[in-house]
C-alpha cells in the first residue's frame, strides 16, 4: 500500500477516534443524558451502540466476531489490491480513508464490543431515527470514491 494511502487512513482512525471520545467522553453523551443539539434539527448528537452492520442489522454478540473478522478481511484486501489497481492519487486517498474508518469500527468492538455512534442528521420534516459515526462517513466516502475511480476491466479488454 502507498504512503499516502497510510496517511489517510491514519487520519481517518485519528479523526473518528477523537471525535468518539470528545462526544461520549467530554460532553457526556450517552443514554441516560438524551440527545445535544448542535443545529437542530440538521444535527444532534445522540448516543448510539451499534452491534451489528449498518443501522445495527444482524446484531448480537457472536456477530462481534465476525464483524471484526470481516473487516480487518477488507482491510486485508484493500492493502493487498491497491498497487495492483494503478489508480491515482485520490484513489489511495479513498482507499486509506475506508481502511482507517473500518479500523476504528473494529477498535470499538474490541474496546467495548460495540461500534459507538453518535450523529443524528434530520432534515425538512423527517426526523432520522438512525445514528452514525465519523467512521461510517469515512468508509461510506471512501467506497464511493472507489466506485467511481476503479478501472471497468470490460472496457480495457
Amino acid at each position: 500500500m502507498t504512503r499516502l494511502a497510510w496517511i489517510f487512513a491514519f487520519i481517518a482512525f485519528a479523526l473518528d477516534q477523537a471525535s468518539k471520545y470528545a462526544v461520549i467522553h467530554r460532553l457526556g453523551v450517552n443514554a441516560l443524558s438524551g440527545p445535544y443539539d448542535v443545529y437542530p434539527p440538521f444535527l444532534r448528537f445522540i448516543y448510539g451502540e451499534n452491534h451489528g452492520i449498518n443501522f445495527g442489522l444482524f446484531g448480537d454478540d457472536v456477530n462481534r466476531w465476525v464483524w471484526i473478522g470481516l473487516a480487518l478481511a477488507i482491510c486485508a484486501w484493500l492493502i493487498w489490491w491497491l498497487p495492483r489497481a494503478g489508480l491515482g492519487n485520490f484513489g489511495r486517498i479513498c482507499a486509506g480513508l475506508v481502511i482507517g474508518g473500518a479500523l476504528g469500527n473494529v477498535f470499538d468492538r474490541l474496546l467495548y464490543g460495540y461500534v459507538l455512534d453518535f450523529l443524528n442528521m434530520s432534515c425538512c420534516g423527517i426526523n432520522n431515527p438512525f445514528v452514525f459515526n465519523v467512521a461510517d462517513i469515512f468508509i461510506f466516502g471512501g467506497a464511493f470514491g472507489l466506485i467511481l475511480l476503479t478501472p471497468d476491466p470490460k472496457k480495457e479488454a
